[in-house]
C-alpha cells in the first residue's frame, strides 16, 4: 500500500510522517529541524536527506501506507514528502534530490558536481511555479492565512508533476530557463575576476566583496563549510547574514552558535555617519541580516535574493568594516568550541 500525502492538520488522525516540520503524535519525524525527535541513525542536512536515510534503512517504509505530512511548503520539505510518495524514483535519483535539497535550504551546491546544472534546473522550477501560481514563501499571513494550511494546495499541485521535471527538465524549460540563466550569469561573476572571497574559518565566516548583490544561490556559492556571508558590494553597500545551517541541526560538521547582533551593530552605529542606523535579525529568525536600515524588510523580504531589496551606502569604509565583524566574532567565539546539536537555551546562553 503507498504512502499518501494529507494536511498538517490531519496529522493526529492516522500514523503520520512528519517531515521537515515538529509535530506531537508523528509516527517518525524525519526533520532537521533543532531538536527534531528524528532518529539518530536518519540524522542528516536535509529533511530529505533523513528521508532518504529512511527509505534505504527500511525497505518496508516505501509500502507502509502511511500518511506524510508537513506544516510548511519549501524545496527540502517538498523532497522529502514527494521520496516518501514515489520511493523508487527517489532512491534511483538520490543524490540528485540531495542536491536540488541543499541548494533550497542552504542555497549553496558544488557546482562543480555533474548534477549542479539539473539540481538548479529543478530548483528554479519550483521557485517560478510557486510564484506564479500561488504565493511566495512566508506569503501566507500577509494573505490572512495559516502556513500549514494554505501550502497543502502547493503540495497537492506539485506532487504529481515533479517526477516529470526530474526525469526530463527540458520539459519545463520555458519556465526555469528565466532564473537558471540569472544564476549561471551571477555564478560568472562570483567567479569572475569582479569578485574575491575571504574565508575565515576560524569563525565560520565568508566575506564576498563583488560589484553587485547577487542572487543567493550565486552569493552563498563560496560559503560552503561556513555559517556566515558578509556581502560588500561597491558604493559602501553591505549586509551580513546568518546562513540557515545554524538554524538547522548539522549533520556533517560541527558549528559555532548564533550570537546576538546587537553588540555588533552598537559598535557600527558609533562609527556610522549617515542618517542611517545599523539594525539586525534576532538569532531564531531562519537567516538573520545586519543591515542599515531603511523602511523595515518583511519576512519575505528578508527571504528574498539581495537583488530584490533595497541595500543603503554607509559611511564606513569596506576593510574598515570588515575588520570590525571579523574582531567581534573572534571576541565572541573565544574559549567556545564548535559542536553538533547545539539547543536553543545553550545558544541564548553563549549569547549573554
Amino acid at each position: 500500500m503507498n504512502n499518501y500525502f494529507v494536511s498538517f492538520q490531519q496529522l493526529r488522525r492516522q500514523p503520520t510522517i512528519v517531515v521537515d516540520s515538529t509535530g506531537l503524535g508523528a509516527a517518525l519525524t524525519l526533520a532537521h529541524w533543532r531538536g527534531a525527535a528524528t532518529p539518530p541513525a536518519l540524522r542528516d542536512d536535509t529533511s530529505a536527506g533523513s528521508v532518504l536515510r529512511a527509505l534505504r534503512a527500511d525497505k518496508t517504509l516505501a509500502q507502509a501506507g502511511l500518511a506524510v505530512t508537513a506544516n510548511h511548503f519549501d524545496i527540502d520539505g517538498f523532497v522529502g514528502v514527494w521520496a516518501l510518495l514515489n520511493p523508487t524514483l527517489a532512491l534511483q535519483h538520490g543524490e540528485l534530490l540531495r542536491l536540488v535539497a541543499t541548494l533550497g535550504d542552504f542555497r549553496e551546491l558544488d557546482w562543480q558536481h555533474p548534477l549542479a546544472d539539473h539540481a538548479l534546473q529543478l530548483v528554479c522550477w519550483l521557485n517560478a511555479e510557486e510564484e506564479t501560481r500561488f504565493y511566495e514563501p512566508f506569503g501566507a499571513p500577509a494573505r490572512r492565512r495559516r502556513e500549514d494550511e494554505a501550502s497543502a494546495e502547493k503540495f497537492a499541485w506539485f506532487l504529481p508533476r515533479f517526477a516529470e521535471l526530474l526525469q526530463n527538465p527540458e520539459a519545463g524549460q520555458a519556465i526555469w530557463e528565466p532564473e537558471y540563466q540569472r544564476v549561471k550569469q551571477a555564478l560568472a561573476v562570483v567567479h569572475g575576476p569582479a569578485t574575491t572571497v575571504r574565508r575565515y574559518p576560524d569563525v565560520g565566516l565568508t566575506v564576498v566583496t563583488t560589484p553587485e548583490p547577487l542572487p543567493y544561490y550565486a552569493l552563498f556559492a563560496p560559503s560552503i563549510g561556513t555559517d556566515m556571508v558578509l556581502s560588500l558590494y561597491d558604493g559602501q553597500r553591505y549586509e551580513f547574514e546568518y546562513k540557515y545551517t545554524t538554524w538547522i541541526d548539522l549533520e556533517s560538521r560541527p558549528t559555532l552558535p548564533r550570537l546576538p547582533l546587537d553588540g555588533l551593530a552598537s559598535q557600527l552605529n558609533a562609527r556610522e555617519q549617515t542618517p542611517r542606523r545599523w539594525t539586525f535579525d534576532g538569532i531564531t529568525d531562519t537567516g538573520p541580516l545586519l543591515r542599515l536600515s531603511g523602511k523595515g524588510l518583511t519576512k519575505p523580504q528578508r527571504y528574498a535574493n539581495p537583488t530584490q531589496r533595497p541595500i543603503y551606502s554607509s559611511s564606513i569604509q569596506p576593510g574598515a568594516l570588515e575588520q570590525e565583524v571579523v574582531a567581534f566574532f573572534r571576541a565572541g567565539y573565544a574559549g567556545i568550541e564548535p559542536k553538533r546539536y547545539w539547543t536553543w537555551v545553550e545558544i541564548r546562553a553563549v549569547g549573554e
